[in-house]
C-alpha cells in the first residue's frame, strides 16, 4: 500500500454534503471539510478546476489545510480539453477582450491566439501554490467525447502538453476510436513518447463515448486509475450535476477482481493514483476506503 494513493472526485459535491454521512456535523466550512477529509484519505481530484479556473489563492488555502504528504490530482480547465465553454466561465478581463457580443459556447480552436495564451499562462499560475508545496500530483486532461484519434486530435493532445511544460499530465480518452482495433497500442505508444500518464478507466461498455480498460502505465512515476462506476442507464443522461452520471456502488467482488491489477500497475511506477468519480453522496469515500481495506 505504500506507493498506492487512493480518494475520490471532489470533497464539495453537494450530495455528499447533503447526504450527512461522510463529514461530522461540526465541518461546515469548507477548511473543515477539506482537513476531515485529508484525515481519512491521502489524495482528491479538484474538479472544479474544469468548470472554471482556479485561482492561486485558493490553491494556496488547499496547501497549508492539507498534510505534508497529501496530494492533489488537478482537472484541466474544460476550455483546454476541447469542451464547450461559456464566456462566464472566464476572467472578467478576458470576457471583455472577446468583444459584446461573443457567443455563448466557445471552442478553443475559435479563440485567438493571445487570449488561449493567457488562460494556459493564469491555468498554471494558479497551480503554482500546490506545485511550490510539493502537493500538485497529475494535471488532468480528460478530453471530450468528440475528440477522434485523427490528424487533429493527436495535434490538439501535443499542444496541450507543450503548453504545460515542467507539469506531469495525464490524459483520458473518451472516445473509443483511440483503441480500437491497432489503435490501442499505436495510443499507449503516443502517450509514452509525449511523456504523459495514460488513465486506465473503469465504466460501462458499449458507447461510442466510453472506452475499454487498459491496464498500461506510461511514466515512470505515475500509474492512474479513474472509476467511473458501470451504470448503462445514467451514463449518457442530460443532467446539471454530474453525481447522477456516476451514481454506482462497486460492490466487493468487483472491486476484489480489479486488486491483482491494482498491485502490479503501482509496481510498474513509483506511485499508482485510483480516483473514485462515483460521485453521487458518499459513494466514493466509502469505495475508496474498502478498497483501501481489500488491498491491506
Amino acid at each position: 500500500m505504500s506507493n498506492i494513493f487512493i480518494g475520490s472526485a471532489s470533497w464539495t459535491d453537494k450530495t455528499l454534503i447533503d447526504c450527512g454521512r461522510f463529514y461530522p456535523r461540526e465541518a461546515k466550512s469548507a477548511e473543515a471539510r477539506l482537513r476531515h477529509y485529508a484525515t481519512q484519505f491521502p489524495l482528491v481530484e479538484v474538479d472544479s478546476s474544469y468548470y472554471g479556473m482556479p485561482t492561486p489563492q485558493n490553491a494556496q488555502l488547499w496547501a497549508e489545510r492539507t498534510p505534508e504528504q497529501f496530494v492533489f490530482n488537478v482537472k484541466a480547465f474544460r476550455l483546454f480539453t476541447g469542451h464547450q465553454t461559456s464566456p462566464t466561465a472566464l476572467h472578467k478581463d478576458i470576457q471583455q477582450a472577446l468583444g459584446t457580443d461573443p457567443p455563448q459556447a466557445l471552442y478553443y480552436k475559435d479563440l485567438p491566439r493571445e487570449i488561449t495564451d493567457e488562460l494556459w499562462r493564469r491555468f498554471s499560475e494558479a497551480l503554482e501554490p500546490l506545485r511550490q508545496a510539493g502537493k500538485l500530483g497529475a494535471v488532468h486532461f480528460q478530453f471530450a467525447p468528440w475528440l477522434l484519434r485523427n490528424r487533429e486530435g493527436m495535434a490538439h493532445v501535443r499542444h496541450c502538453v507543450e503548453k504545460m511544460p515542467d507539469h506531469l499530465l495525464s490524459v483520458e480518452f473518451r472516445n473509443k476510436s483511440w483503441f480500437n482495433g491497432d489503435n490501442l497500442g499505436k495510443t499507449v505508444a503516443l502517450e509514452k513518447e509525449l511523456g504523459v500518464v495514460h488513465t486506465i478507466v473503469d465504466e460501462p461498455q458499449g458507447f461510442a463515448n466510453c472506452v475499454p480498460c487498459v491496464w498500461e502505465a506510461t511514466h515512470p512515476k505515475l500509474a492512474l486509475l479513474r472509476l467511473h462506476g458501470r451504470n448503462k442507464e445514467t451514463w449518457n443522461i442530460k443532467s446539471s450535476a454530474s453525481s447522477s452520471r456516476f451514481n454506482y456502488w462497486y460492490s466487493q467482488d468487483e472491486l476484489s477482481a480489479m486488486v491483482p491489477e491494482i498491485r502490479r500497475m503501482a509496481g510498474l511506477a513509483e506511485a499508482l493514483h485510483v480516483v473514485f468519480n462515483t460521485n453521487y453522496e458518499d459513494q466514493g469515500q466509502v469505495n475508496a476506503k474498502l478498497l483501501m481495506q481489500l488491498l491491506r
